[in-house]
């Protein structure tokens, strides 16, 4: 099956920008989604049970090639970081993310190409038949973000608007403007555990779709 495919050091330029913002196109990838509202920080809340059941799929689809029938063209890899969109529940421009408790967001996990509708299916059945979880919220989709301005956060999640704020400078310098809507939104990636690691020490890439003046 050949070397194991390491998304993160395979696309650098996706998940290791450096912390001046800086122009990226984003090709269509195919993530596992799902969809919720609330604060992400509440304890049993429903972003929580939301990555419970998007790492529960994503490690079943992994490990499927111990299944009977492994899916076909299936290549060993490494589990790509958790990412999310996120935006305000009641549509208030801009990102907030002090009101946790207004805040909307699709958590996703990047997957491999082989992962199609029918892995993705007897994923959801294998999850529903050993752990009793059903994947209702959940769906396989490409993802076509296009154009992008992004930038390495260094520290905690609280002190990110610092880093949107040099963005948006870039912006205002380079002939973008933000081109957030329905089907584009304010994006990070973790490339860091926030229950293992200490908060200084977090990585977060923070990207914003644009489109040139």
């Amino acid at each position: 099956m050949g070397d194991k495919v390491d998304f993160k050091k395979r696309d650098k330029y996706l998940y290791l920008p450096g912390t001046r913002p800086e122009r990226v196109v984003v090709p269509p990838l195919p993530f596992i989604m799902i969809p919720g509202q609330g604060d992400p920080n509440q304890p049993d809340g429903a972003y929580q049970k939301a990555l419970s059941l998007l790492y529960s799929l994503t490690f079943t689809i992994k490990m499927s090639k111990l299944a009977q029938a492994a899916p076909a063209g299936y290549y060993e890899y490494t589990v790509p970081p958790l990412e999310g969109l996120w935006w305000m529940a009641d549509n208030t421009p801009g990102f907030k993310a002090g009101r946790k408790s207004g805040l909307a967001w699709i958590a996703m996990i990047r997957q491999p190409d082989f992962v199609d509708g029918e892995v993705f299916a007897w994923a959801a059945a294998e999850v529903r038949r050993k752990k009793g979880l059903e994947s209702d919220a959940a769906h396989l989709r490409t993802f076509e973000e296009g154009l992008c301005v992004q930038c390495m956060h260094l520290g905690p999640y609280d002190e990110e608007p610092a880093t949107i704020a040099k963005i948006e400078s870039y912006l205002a310098t380079r002939g973008f403007i933000s081109d957030i809507g329905p089907e584009r939104r304010h994006h990070e990636i973790y490339l860091n555990d926030p229950n293992r690691i200490a908060p200084e020490k977090l990585k977060t890439v923070l990207r914003i779709p644009v489109k040139e003046v």
